[in-house]
């Protein structure tokens, strides 16, 4: 079946970085657009950053000038580069593939957790 695998998250300090890593399989996965959302405890899953199966990025304002998409279709894997992290970076960070062609068909990566400490 269909695999999201994250990798990468961890515990760093405010102001560290950190390289999200999502890998998939058994998807065509140069036509999927591929995002990373977050969920904080309590909170609902909001949406990080995408790209699209043409490259064009997106991101949420809380994010803009530190993190950065990309993706190698070669290796069909995403990446988020995190870099000034703040505290309210927080969160199970999870990894999407959607493609749209008269419906939706989407999948989830198990999440993976990001801890920054003040």
């Amino acid at each position: 079946q269909v695999q999201l695998v994250e990798s990468g998250g961890g515990l760093v300090q405010a102001g560290g970085s950190l390289r999200l890593s999502c890998a998939a399989s058994k998807i065509i996965f140069s036509i999927f657009d591929m995002g990373w959302y977050h969920q904080a405890p309590g909170m609902q899953r909001e949406l990080v950053a995408k790209i699209t199966s043409g490259g064009t990025t997106n991101y949420a304002d809380s994010v803009k000038g530190r993190f950065t998409i990309s993706r190698d279709n070669a290796k069909n894997t995403v990446y988020l580069q995190m870099n000034s992290l703040k505290p309210e970076d927080t969160a199970v960070y999870y990894c999407n593939a959607d493609f749209w062609q008269g419906r939706s068909t989407t999948y989830w990566g198990q999440g993976t957790q990001v801890t920054v400490s003040s």
